[in-house]
């Protein structure tokens, strides 16, 4: 297996980082407190109800499948790692969940009424082939919703983490080559490569999204412990430059969001919504 700090590519990172049952667990337990509250915008983006045929892709450890189930739709969790789908399965058995490439979908065509993606697309290597895909499987009319964490042009707790790791962190220390994180949030990205894929009606919507916590440094342990990109970046840190990555954390989330004892940390999320044509 690679070594961790030596990552080959974009795909063999997400891949192995998402493998990793702690890593999956991590993110399920306190990550997602902040992408569970995009959940209820995703499935009324794409006007799930009873009978609504929808397929979940990056389903993770299925808390969107999990709304689109107690909206009454009938749903299909697709991901790449065992891990999540262990965990998507116990958690909503009503569901049907497979392990698949969000790239090359193993459905006919007009298979399904909408299509959900909740952060799932900066975690694969092209992501208009995802929307390629998402519109082949979609009924015309049918709708699709992905979501996308906000970039550190606006105020957030992962501006706060990955600006620390670049003015700390190890110098030799880097990511494979990728997709940005935050790219797809940018309609000037995200609605060409929509319409290309054969979608129209294109719009956003910002949700604020964020963490209660009741240590400042809780975004370096969340990003650290329950991501693949902030993992990868911060695991393998030395000490001394891990030290400060999260004491320039604290310091941060003090700066902007007071004393405590309790922080409201936002990491706030672009719901983008369009219609297959």
């Amino acid at each position: 297996m690679p070594d961790r700090q030596e990552p080959d590519t974009f795909a063999a990172l997400e891949k192995r980082e998402w493998a990793d049952a702690g890593v999956a667990q991590s993110y399920a337990r306190v990550f997602a407190e902040a992408a569970d509250m995009v959940v209820p915008h995703l499935v009324e983006a794409v006007g799930a109800r009873s009978g609504t045929k929808v397929l979940d892709l990056c389903c993770g450890h299925g808390n969107v499948t999990a709304g689109l189930v107690r909206a009454g739709a009938q749903a299909t969790g697709l991901d790449f790692s065992p891990a999540m789908l262990d965990m998507a399965r116990a958690a909503v058995p009503e569901a049907q969940f497979v392990e698949g490439d969000a790239m090359a979908l193993d459905f006919e065509e007009g298979s399904f009424d909408a299509v959900t993606i909740g952060f799932g697309m900066p975690h694969v290597p092209e992501p208009p082939k995802v929307m390629s895909e998402a519109r082949r499987v979609l009924r015309p009319g049918g709708r699709l919703a992905f979501s996308v964490w906000c970039g550190p042009e606006v105020d957030t707790a992962l501006g706060y983490v990955f600006g620390a790791i670049a003015q700390h962190g190890a110098a030799d220390i880097a990511l494979p080559a990728g997709p940005g994180a935050n790219d797809y949030a940018d309609p000037a990205l995200a609605f060409p490569a929509l319409k290309e894929a054969g979608f129209a009606d294109c719009s956003q919507s910002t949700v604020a999204s964020k963490w209660q916590v009741s240590d400042p440094g809780a975004p370096y342990d969340y990003f650290r412990d329950g991501t693949a990109r902030g993992g990868a970046l911060l695991r393998p840190q030395p000490s001394e430059c891990a030290t400060a990555i999260r004491a320039a954390v604290v310091a941060k989330v003090l700066e902007k969001h007071g004393r405590g004892p309790n922080w409201q940390v936002p990491i706030p999320a672009v719901v983008t919504i369009a219609v297959a044509v």
